[in-house]
C-alpha cells in the first residue's frame, strides 16, 4: 500500500487510518487490543472527535505511549469561543496528549473565517500558535461548505463524505484539494454501511493519490480485513470495476446515507437509519433490522409530524418524509411475509 501526504501538512502514512467513532461502542479492554493491534500492523493516523463520547478516552489509553509516531485528529461542534476551548482541553486530557495534529470543526454547515463575528477561526489561530493543534481541518456533508473551505485557503485538511456512490460533483473535491495543496481525508467510505464490498470501497479511493480514508472499526475482524490491504491492496481492475457499476445501479436513485444531520427528530424517530431499513435489510445481515427493538422504531415513523425540519437539515436535500413512509410501507411487507430479504 502506498503512502500519502496530507497536502500542506506534510502528515505522510499509509493510505489506510482508523476511524475511532465505533470504538465508543465497546469495551476499554477490547478498545485497547483493537487499537494497539491496528498501531503494530502499521495504522499511525487515528480520527476521532469530542462528540464520539469516550474515544478520545479509549485513544489515549491505548496509544500514550506511542503518542510521537502516530498522528491524532479529532475535532470539535463548538460555536463559542468558551466550548471551543474547554472541548479542546478536555481532548488533550482524554487523549493523553499536549498537542493535536490536525483540530477540526465537526460537521460545520458554513465555512469559519476570520473577522465573521463569530470568533471560531481565531480561536483555531490561537490554539495554534500556542502549539495546542498543528493543523487546522474542517469537515462537513455539505458540498458548498467544502468549496467554500477549499477555496478559501484557510483549511489544510478537509473531511468529506467519499465513496464510490459519490456524485461527480463530489469526486472534483478531491480535484480542487489536490490543486490547492489541501490535505482530502475520507469519511463514510462504506457509505454508512450500504457498501459490504470492502474490496471494492478501499480499491475505489487508493487510486486516489492525494486521498487518506478512514475506516470505521469496532470488531477484531473488521480491523484484521483493512490491516490486510496494507500488503494485499486491491486495485480496480476488471472484476471490481463492474461490480461497482452494478452496485451502483441497484443504488440509483434517492437513499439516506445515515449522515444524522437530520438529528434529533422531534418525534423521537431514528431517521438516519429509519430512512434507509430497506437497503440495509437487503444490504446487511436481516434479523438484527427485523428485531423487535427496531419493529418498535420503525412504529415510530408513524409519529412523524411533517414539521419539515429533517428536510431543512439534509445535506442532501431529500424528501425525508417520503422516505421515511416508503421504508415503513416496504418494512411492514417483509414482517408480513410478502416481500423475501
Amino acid at each position: 500500500m502506498k503512502q500519502i501526504t496530507l497536502g500542506s501538512t506534510h502528515i505522510c502514512v499509509l493510505q489506510n487510518a482508523f476511524g475511532a467513532l465505533p470504538i465508543q461502542r465497546v469495551d476499554l479492554q477490547t478498545a485497547t487490543q483493537i487499537l494497539q493491534r491496528s498501531y503494530d500492523d502499521g495504522m499511525r493516523f487515528y480520527d476521532t472527535a469530542r462528540a464520539y463520547s469516550d474515544s478520545e478516552e479509549k485513544i489515549g489509553h491505548a496509544l500514550s505511549g506511542v503518542r510521537e509516531h502516530i498522528y491524532i485528529a479529532t475535532k470539535t461542534q463548538a460555536h463559542t469561543a468558551d466550548a471551543f476551548w474547554n472541548d479542546l482541553k478536555t481532548s488533550l486530557r482524554l487523549l493523553q496528549t499536549t498537542y493535536v495534529d490536525i483540530y477540526q470543526f465537526h460537521c460545520a454547515d458554513t465555512c469559519f473565517s476570520p473577522d465573521d463575528g463569530s470568533g471560531m477561526y481565531e480561536c483555531m489561530q490561537q490554539a495554534k500558535s500556542e502549539g495546542l493543534i498543528r493543523h487546522i481541518g474542517l469537515t462537513t456533508h455539505k458540498l458548498q461548505v467544502a468549496r467554500d473551505c477549499i477555496a478559501s485557503g484557510l483549511y489544510e485538511t478537509l473531511q468529506y463524505p467519499l465513496s464510490y456512490l459519490s456524485s461527480d460533483e463530489e469526486i472534483d473535491l478531491v480535484h480542487q484539494c489536490q490543486k490547492q495543496n489541501m490535505g482530502f481525508i475520507a469519511m463514510k467510505g462504506l457509505a454508512g454501511g450500504l457498501i459490504t464490498n470492502a474490496r471494492a470501497a478501499c480499491a475505489f479511493l487508493t487510486q486516489f493519490d492525494n486521498v487518506l480514508p478512514i475506516w470505521g472499526i469496532q470488531k477484531a475482524e473488521e480491523l484484521e480485513e483493512w490491516l490486510s490491504f496494507i500488503q494485499n491492496t486491491p486495485v480496480m481492475d476488471e472484476e471490481i470495476s463492474n461490480f461497482i457499476a452494478q452496485d451502483k445501479t441497484e443504488l440509483n436513485g434517492e437513499f439516506c446515507r445515515g449522515c444524522g444531520y437530520c438529528m434529533p427528530c422531534p418525534a423521537g424517530i431514528l431517521i438516519n437509519n429509519c430512512a434507509r431499513m430497506s437497503l440495509m435489510l437487503r444490504r446487511a445481515p436481516s434479523a438484527q433490522w427485523l428485531s423487535p427493538i427496531w419493529q418498535a422504531n420503525m412504529e415510530k415513523i408513524k409519529d412523524c409530524l411533517h414539521c419539515g425540519q429533517c428536510m431543512k437539515k439534509c445535506p442532501y436535500e431529500l424528501n425525508t418524509p417520503a422516505l421515511l413512509k416508503k421504508n415503513y410501507e416496504d418494512y411492514q411487507r417483509v414482517l408480513r411475509g410478502e416481500v423475501t430479504v
